[in-house]
């Protein structure tokens, strides 16, 4: 990276640490996740006893992780946990621990080359007193921002309690990345073909938006907010016509939204990881400009893979590029 300021940032990015099979089993021995790594180039994410998702080495290595952002071009990455780490789903005495020792992994990675590395801390969402006390903890410790899923069982980002947590993080200027997890549909709908990732993922990320306008969440939360939706938002530029027309038409939609949809998407961010350029020329229409930031899903194999290449290949102007690229995200991040 020159010593200016870095001209691609990529703000979507996942790792996974060499976490062993006994650290999980202190959070869980049956499910919970770890590395099993064959040789020093692959692995397997594992849950308990059983493979979950085959791996290589840039997940976990941090020199193998800037080679290839080299390679790519990308001057900084900032990465989160690979959801399947998030922990909700266990009490507070073992999932605040564990998030902390994930958090202070991240930052270990990082150390390799803290001008090109940044991270996303995860926060055991399940006590929202404990979630609010990991983030500012995370903070304190070099964190730039935090990574949640978009819901926690049946509260959606538009709780109570999700509330209380969405407007610490904009008093204390901690940058928000909402990821899909724990998808729709179940085995039974979603049976093979990746169903989860291709359809119930843009579906859950346009459910946390929505549940933000439509409840008039974003009424209450502060303007202070910084909040990206992961995976370009989801289905939510493409079917934000019919979501305006719903409110034009039904007085139940308006019920708790005193103001069209589409006025609101001002108040987040998304970033540009839509595949197609035809798709981020739309997405940027509808968000504007200044609200979409590169991000890659590295280095999963539903990522992008030649970082950046898709909004060279849009139509925009070389300014807006810059903005796409880099700008924004030093804006969000404040790096």
């Amino acid at each position: 990276m020159s010593n200016t300021q870095p001209q691609v940032i990529d703000i979507h990015s996942h790792f996974f640490p060499p976490i062993t099979q006994a650290e999980a089993a202190a959070l869980d021995p049956h499910a919970a996740p770890w590395l099993q790594v064959k040789d020093n180039e692959h692995g397997m994410i594992m849950t308990g006893s059983k493979p979950f998702r085959p791996v290589y080495s840039a997940l976990w290595d941090p020199a193998r992780r800037i080679a290839e952002m080299d390679k790519a071009g990308v001057d900084l990455q900032i990465m989160c946990a690979t959801p399947v780490m998030f922990g909700y789903s266990y009490p507070v005495e073992q999932a605040l621990p564990w998030a902390q020792r994930m958090n202070d992994y991240a930052i270990e990675l990082c150390a390799h080359d803290p001008k090109r590395l940044k991270t996303l801390a995860q926060v055991p969402l399940q006590n929202i007193d404990a979630a609010c006390l990991e983030a500012s903890r995370a903070k304190s410790i070099g964190h730039i921002g935090v990574q949640i899923g978009n819901h926690l069982g049946s509260k959606d980002l538009d709780d109570a309690d999700m509330l209380t947590f969405l407007t610490h993080c904009a008093n204390e200027d901690i940058p928000l990345l909402v990821h899909p997890w724990d998808m729709m549909g179940g085995e039974q709908r979603m049976k093979k073909w990746m169903l989860p990732w291709l359809v119930a993922m843009p579906a859950e990320t346009q459910l946390g938006i929505l549940s933000l306008i439509l409840s008039g969440a974003f009424e209450r939360l502060p303007t202070s907010l910084k909040i990206c939706f992961a995976h370009g938002g989801g289905s939510f530029a493409f079917l934000l016509g019919r979501v305006d027309n719903a409110w034009r038409e039904r007085d139940i939609i308006r019920e708790d939204c005193p103001n069209l949809p589409s006025s609101y998407v001002d108040r987040f961010h998304v970033d540009s990881a839509v595949f197609d350029s035809r798709a981020l020329e739309l997405l940027v229409d509808i968000m504007g400009e200044e609200r979409v930031m590169l991000g890659s899903d590295y280095p999963y194999p539903l990522g992008e893979q030649q970082v950046g290449q898709l909004i060279r290949d849009t139509r925009f102007s070389a300014a807006t590029h810059a903005q796409l690229l880099a700008g924004n995200a030093r804006r969000f991040f404040g790096i």
